[in-house]
């Protein structure tokens, strides 16, 4: 439940600052693949990626996280 929570937020947060996954993960110095699977639930987020994921969308991660 929490991953799916999770999922859509950094989904409409990417969206809501115009990113492509592609451009979002590479600001993140993620893969595409990895940023796919957190967002459609299937991986749940280390923290380190997280705090990335976050700092790229300018977001808090409590805010990723709980909202």
């Amino acid at each position: 439940m929490e991953n799916m929570q999770l999922a859509k937020r950094v989904r409409a947060f990417r969206k809501l600052k115009g990113y492509t996954q592609q451009e979002l993960a590479a600001k993140c110095g993620i893969s595409l693949a990895v940023l796919g699977a957190i967002e459609r639930g299937n991986r749940r987020a280390e923290e380190q990626v997280l705090i990335k994921v976050a700092e790229a969308l300018g977001v808090s991660v409590q805010e990723l996280r709980n909202g």
